[in-house]
């Protein structure tokens, strides 16, 4: 990809955390490191719906220091996605699962969400459709599975829809939040973005000229897609001053890596292997309420640089 650049380096402070986040838990000690890489490239080849260079361009512009994201200077003149085949990428079922959802959330934190029967047959549609219906799914589970996180797919299912989508109040004591909203959705918080960390959304929300993208501070090194970029952005009047996202990657990818880094990670940097290059991905755990047996709801992750 000709837009590849020098990286510079991107902080993994990259969302300003909420105090309720920054007490990480314990590294759970039944996968290595070596087999973290290991299955994360094994999903990075199996990633059969990503985009191709044909069916996705972008246009990076601008690369500023990282000393200077919080200018808010728009240095791009032009959008970040030069072009996306809808009709190719977003007919695939986990792109059609992912895209339905993406309408269910209030953006401010501090306002009640309602989630009605229908969104939770959308979020189911979306985990079985990324999960059990994909070959990357499908190895997410035999790995977590021969490691004793799971016995059974239902099991295994039920746990990524409390994970992902249960609801906790980040604001004012309103059920207001869920990982997936935070993370793949974004959010406004303090009269900023907080979240947003997925390149499909990004693209919808700039085609509808809601998103304006002003510079990128980090470029991964991928000659593909998947690739990985930090970006500024200013989104309905609301500015985000690192926003990183994994690029070209499909719905089911974003969804495995995070929660393969979260369930055998939680509250750490988990090293990952793509494609022969690193990528460490930063998570965070929900420490105000619990689920199950004391089980903690995701409250960040994305891509972070070392």
């Amino acid at each position: 990809m000709s837009h590849m650049i020098a990286s510079c380096h991107l902080s993994v402070t990259q969302d300003v955390l909420e105090p309720e986040l920054r007490d990480p838990a314990v590294i759970n000690s039944r996968v290595s490191d070596s087999e973290i890489q290991s299955v994360s490239e094994a999903l990075y080849s199996l990633d059969s719906n990503k985009a191709s260079a044909s069916e996705v361009t972008i246009n990076p512009q601008t690369l500023i220091p990282s000393s200077e994201t919080s200018a808010k200077n728009d240095l791009s003149p032009l959008p970040l996605f030069k072009k996306v085949n809808e009709a190719s990428l977003f007919s695939k079922p986990t792109y059609k699962a992912f895209i339905a959802l993406l309408d269910n959330y209030e953006r401010q934190t501090g306002v009640s969400e309602s989630v009605n029967s229908v969104e939770v047959q959308e979020q189911e549609k979306f985990l079985t459709e990324t999960m059990k219906n994909t070959n990357l799914g499908k190895e997410l589970y035999s790995f977590l599975n021969s490691k004793g996180y799971y016995s059974s797919w239902n099991e295994f299912l039920e746990d990524l829809k409390m994970m992902w989508f249960g609801l906790y109040s980040r604001s004012s004591g309103k059920m207001d939040s869920s990982g997936f909203e935070h993370i793949f959705s974004g959010e406004i918080k303090d009269g900023k973005v907080s979240g947003f960390h997925n390149w499909v959304r990004f693209y919808l929300l700039e085609k509808q000229g809601l998103l304006n993208y002003y510079s990128h501070s980090f470029d991964g090194p991928w000659l593909s897609y998947p690739d990985v970029l930090g970006m500024q952005f200013m989104w309905d009047g609301y500015y985000k001053q690192i926003g990183s996202a994994i690029i070209g990657s499909s719905p089911e990818f974003d969804l495995a890596v995070y929660s393969l880094c979260y369930i055998t990670r939680p509250g750490k940097l988990c090293q990952l292997r793509l494609g022969g290059n690193q990528l460490n991905i930063q998570t965070y755990t929900w420490d105000k309420t619990t689920y199950g047996d004391g089980k903690k709801y995701i409250a960040s992750a994305y891509p972070a640089t070392p």
